[in-house]
C-alpha cells in the first residue's frame, strides 16, 4: 500500500438535524444509526483501510470527543485525532488536517471525508478513491465525487461538470464548470433535466502540495495561521498555538473557499450508492420498510394505519401509534419529537428554540 496515501475524517459535527437521537454529547457520528452493530465512524475508517495504512488515517473533531473516538477507534493513537478547539467549518478543519500531515510528509496525497456518510458499494468507492490518488501523484489538481442524482433534491448541493470529452486520465473524471450549492425545487429539477449536475459528496482528494498552493491563492488569511505553526505541529507547543489561532480564524466551508474559486477542480461522476445521512429522510430512505413503507427502529412499536413514517424508539419502551402518515417519531433519553417528514427542516429552529427555552440538558 502506498505509504503517501492519507485519510482526513471529519467527525466534529453534532448533527442538530438528527435531534433528539443525536446528542451534544454523543453526536449521530458516534452512533449505530443503522443497526449494523458499528457506528457511523467506524464504518468510515474501516472502508479506509483499503486505501490508507491504519497509521495514515486521522480524525479531525472537537476536543470533547478525543475520548469517544479512542473508545470507538483502539487502533488509533493519540496524534492521529487533530482536536479542534472550536467548531469554525470545514476550510480551517482542512488546512489544519493539510499542514500537520504535510510536516510529516510532504508528498502526502490526501482524502477528506465526513464520518457520516453511507457508501454500499464500496468496491467502486475505493476504484474511485484509488484513481484519485494516482492522478494527484501526478497532477496539482483538487478532485472531489459528484453522485449521479436520482431525483430533484434540495437537500444537496450541485456540481456541475464541463460537456468535453472524457479526460484520459480516468473516464469517470470531468472538469468542474460550476457550483450550486441547495437549490429550490424547481432549480433543481432543471439540473436533473439538463445532465450535466451532479450532487455534491462533500468528499475530496488532492496532494498536500495542491491543497496547501489553493489556500496560498485564495485564502490568505486562513493560509497565514495555520503556515505560521510550521515547526509547532506534532509538537507540545501544537494544541496551545491552535487555541490561539482558531479565535482568530474565520469560519468558513471548504466549498466557498477554496473550490468555488479555484480554475483547477475536477469531479469524478460517481456512481456508488451514496447517503449523507443528513436527515431523519435520508435515513428513512436507507432504512427496511414494513407493509406500510413505516422505517421502525425498536423491538416493541405497534402500529395502526399508520404508513410512510420513520419511528426511533428505545427497545425497552412499548410505543402504540396510530393514524399517523408521514411522520417522523423519535425519542431519546429525555426528550420526544413527532414531526411531519416534509418539514424537518425545521428540526433546527426547534433545536435552537429548545436552547433558549428549555435548556442545554435537552440537547
Amino acid at each position: 500500500m502506498d505509504k503517501n496515501n492519507y485519510t482526513v475524517i471529519m467527525a466534529g459535527g453534532i448533527g442538530e438535524r438528527f435531534w433528539p437521537m443525536s446528542r451534544t454529547t454523543r453526536p449521530k457520528q458516534f452512533i449505530d444509526i443503522l443497526g449494523t452493530g458499528k457506528t457511523l465512524l467506524q464504518q468510515t475508517y474501516e472502508r479506509f483501510l483499503e486505501v490508507c495504512l491504519p497509521e495514515n488515517i486521522y480524525i479531525v473533531t472537537n476536543k470533547i470527543y478525543k475520548d469517544l473516538i479512542l473508545k470507538q477507534l483502539p487502533s488509533i493513537i493519540e496524534n492521529q485525532i487533530i482536536c479542534e478547539p472550536t467548531r469554525k467549518n470545514t476550510a480551517p478543519c482542512i488546512a489544519y488536517a493539510a499542514y500537520k500531515i504535510g510536516d510529516m510528509n510532504p508528498d502526502a496525497k490526501i482524502v477528506v471525508a465526513p464520518s457520516d456518510h453511507i457508501i454500499f458499494k464500496e468496491h467502486i468507492f475505493n476504484d474511485i478513491i484509488k484513481s484519485a490518488l494516482n492522478i494527484a501523484e501526478k497532477k496539482d489538481w483538487l478532485f472531489t465525487l459528484g453522485i449521479k442524482p436520482s431525483r430533484p433534491d434540495t437537500g444537496y448541493g450541485y456540481i456541475q461538470y464541463m460537456d468535453e470529452p472524457e479526460l484520459k486520465e480516468d473516464p469517470r473524471l470531468k472538469k468542474v464548470k460550476t457550483f450550486t450549492e441547495k437549490p429550490n425545487l424547481e432549480l433543481a429539477k432543471s439540473f436533473i433535466k439538463s445532465g450535466d449536475f451532479l450532487w455534491n459528496s462533500g468528499i475530496f482528494i488532492w496532494s498536500y502540495k495542491a491543497i496547501v498552493e489553493a489556500f496560498e491563492q485564495h485564502q490568505h488569511e486562513i493560509n497565514y495561521i495555520f503556515k505560521e505553526a510550521i515547526g509547532k505541529y506534532n509538537t507540545p507547543e501544537e494544541e496551545s498555538y491552535m487555541e490561539t489561532a482558531y479565535a482568530a480564524c474565520k469560519s468558513i466551508s471548504i466549498d466557498y473557499a477554496i473550490m468555488e474559486k479555484a480554475e483547477n477542480v475536477h469531479v469524478f461522476i460517481s456512481d456508488f450508492d451514496w447517503s449523507d445521512l443528513g436527515t431523519w429522510g435520508s435515513l428513512y430512505d436507507v432504512r427496511e420498510k414494513n407493509v406500510g413503507s413505516n422505517a421502525v427502529i425498536g423491538k416493541n412499536v405497534m402500529l395502526y394505519e399508520t404508513e410512510n413514517c420513520i419511528i426511533n424508539m428505545p427497545e425497552q419502551k412499548l410505543v402504540v401509534l396510530q393514524g399517523l402518515n408521514d411522520y417522523i417519531v423519535a425519542e431519546y433519553n429525555n426528550a420526544l419529537m413527532v414531526c411531519k417528514k416534509s418539514e424537518e427542516q425545521q428540526i433546527k429552529k426547534f433545536v435552537n428554540d429548545i436552547k433558549i427555552n428549555k435548556g442545554e440538558e435537552y440537547i
